[in-house]
């Protein structure tokens, strides 16, 4: 039978203290899993965790810098000695700190955007598989974009790393089989989060976005996690190297 049944696993998100990262936290958890929410503020997590374990869930929060190597290998560290293994790997954190045009880019930025949304997801997959093969199997989930495959508007640089993050997982996905870890990508279209409270809160801009999207509308962040939810599962035992996209038909 097709399962989505979590129980007894352990699965960490980043970027899980709102938008798409706190729907994906909460949603393993309510199927079962036992979950290590990550973030840069460990106020906005304990609202997360406290939220879960009122469910009767389990959830510990850890406060990290997904663009700092040393804060990751603290993670690690600290996940390492308190559980002993991880079952499940979602990197959902990311920043876009710049929107306009790429000629206007500077360094800062640049380095910004690419250490949070590519670097550091690269080496939480790397230091996660020795936690994995303690289990013999594992799932990892990398929250990209449809900007990945068409870059947006005076978004390059963020579109530039999504891209290469797709790249990533299907590199990963092939090299980690061995492993038994199953790497798989999600594609968000145009979402309610955060990072598009720009687009959301000019009318014109919103308007001419949506007229894109053959749905005619934006996603709330819950209608991302059914497509994690099925790649951290059992359900998706034969899945690795996939980018799935909950775009509304853009990219149709």
């Amino acid at each position: 039978m097709v399962s989505f049944d979590l129980k007894g696993r352990i699965a960490l998100v980043t970027g899980a203290s709102r938008g798409i990262g706190r729907a994906i936290a909460e949603t393993l958890a309510e199927h079962g899993a036992e979950l290590i929410v990550v973030s840069r503020k460990l106020e906005s997590l304990e609202t997360v965790a406290t939220g879960i374990r009122e469910k009767g869930g389990k959830a510990a929060c850890f406060a990290s810098n997904m663009g700092s190597l040393k804060d990751i290998d603290l993670l690690y560290a600290r996940i390492g000695e308190e559980y002993g293994r991880l079952d499940i790997l979602v990197n959902n954190a990311a920043t876009n700190p710049y929107f306009g045009e790429m000629a206007t880019v500077d360094e800062g930025v640049w380095e910004k955007t690419l250490d949070v949304n590519l670097k550091g997801p690269f080496f939480m997959i790397q230091k996660a598989i020795p936690l994995m093969q303690v289990v013999g199997k594992g799932a990892v989930v990398n929250v990209s974009s449809v900007n990945g495959i068409r870059p947006a508007a005076f978004q390059g640089v963020y579109s530039i790393t999504k891209g290469a993050m797709i790249t990533m997982t299907q590199a990963f996905a092939k090299e980690l089989s061995v492993h038994h870890i199953r790497v798989n990508a999600l594609l968000p279209g145009f979402t309610d989060t955060k990072f598009s409270s720009v687009l959301m809160q000019n009318k014109e801009i919103y308007d001419m976005v949506v007229a894109q999207i053959p749905l005619k509308r934006h996603a709330d962040p819950i209608e991302m996690v059914g497509a994690v939810l099925y790649l951290v599962s059992d359900a998706a035992s034969y899945t690795t190297g996939a980018c799935i996209q909950c775009d509304g038909g853009l990219l149709a």
